[in-house]
């Protein structure tokens, strides 16, 4: 017996196809946190990495009821496929469309006389593109101030989304 060969029709080669969206190119930015009368004696930094591998940078102990503890964190920044800006760098935490920077604050931030542990979580979702493209183009820093203390004297914690100012374009 013999065996029928289907041959099947020849195809050319094809070419890829891809979507081509009008993605916005990486802008590198500085974020300044400006923590308005955190308590004296505490420790403060910003956290790099996750989980518990991580590092706090920028370490600054306020030693005046007054002081303000200021942080200027670079961050780059692309566009999400929903064209909303996506924060990265080892700075930046959580999903893209919930980012933030966590402050780590006493024993947190590597501190080992202090009765705090916290972190305060400082979210970046409200940061636009209008401000991103003027704090690229301007070398101008993204601010956001924020109340070091709660009310009850301790040092502010966990979301600050209600607490913090709208974010502003500021000389670095």
């Amino acid at each position: 017996m013999f065996r029928t060969i289907r041959r099947f029709p020849t195809f050319k080669p094809f070419e890829r196809f891809s979507t081509i969206y009008a993605v916005k190119s990486a802008r590198d930015i500085v974020v300044r946190i400006v923590l308005v009368s955190p308590p004296v004696g505490v420790d403060y930094g910003i956290q790099k990495g996750s989980g518990s591998d991580y590092q706090t940078l920028f370490l600054q102990r306020p030693s005046n009821p007054r002081a303000q503890i200021v942080f200027d964190v670079p961050i780059t920044v692309t566009e999400r496929p929903d064209g909303q800006p996506n924060f990265g760098g080892p700075f930046v935490q959580g999903k893209p469309a919930e980012r933030f920077l966590y402050v780590d604050i006493g024993r947190y931030a590597g501190q080992r006389n202090t009765e705090w542990a916290r972190r305060m979580k400082v979210p970046l979702s409200s940061i636009n593109w209008p401000l991103i493209e003027q704090a690229a183009k301007s070398g101008k820093a993204i601010e956001t101030r924020i109340p070091g203390s709660a009310k009850d004297g301790s040092p502010t914690a966990a979301n600050t989304a209600k607490l913090q100012s709208a974010w502003t374009l500021v000389a670095k």
